[in-house]
């Protein structure tokens, strides 16, 4: 009787010890893969008058003498945008997480979504920032070798709102 006592007792130290090993390793797991979502930190709130809404900025790289290239990761809240704008070197956007758009001047509203990327040409008035609905997560690639970005007038509700959206 006393075997059968001593190994019962053992199987549910057992038991008790496999539960929480597999509990630790489901949170574990779980904070992973939260953590595999973020690429980069969401950086500082961006409190200039560039933008509408709220959008956030994390510089990665800061353009320098030897390198004229910053890049930056903008997290733009639901509705959040840019004004019209242009870079005298070029930009390059990656979407990274979220929907979002980018417009041309003259041209139709692009949806991006993760993965996309968007070559914006020297000189050209664009825009960018998150769809209404959802947030929207980019790094911005700019070349500041011939000046840096040159800030025109806000996107109107009416034009971020146009339903002429292409892929």
């Amino acid at each position: 009787m006393m075997k059968l006592k001593n190994i019962a007792g053992i199987f549910l130290i057992g038991v008790f010890a496999f539960s929480c090993t597999a509990q630790n390793k489901s949170t574990l797991s779980t904070k992973t893969e939260s953590q595999k979502s973020i690429l980069f930190p969401k950086g500082e709130k961006i409190t200039n008058a560039n933008f509408t809404g709220t959008a956030y900025l994390q510089m990665l790289i800061a353009a320098d003498s030897l390198n004229p290239t910053s890049v930056g990761n903008v997290t733009f809240e639901p509705g959040a945008r840019t004004k019209w704008h242009l870079h005298p070197g070029g930009q390059i956007l990656l979407a990274t997480d979220g929907v979002g758009y980018y417009q041309e001047k003259g041209q139709p509203k692009k949806i991006l979504r993760k993965g996309d990327v968007i070559k914006c040409p020297p000189n050209i008035p664009h825009w960018h920032g998150a769809s209404v609905e959802t947030y929207f997560v980019q790094v911005a690639i700019t070349n500041t070798q011939n000046g840096v970005p040159v800030w025109l007038e806000a996107v109107t509700d009416e034009e971020y709102t146009q339903v002429q959206a292409n892929k």
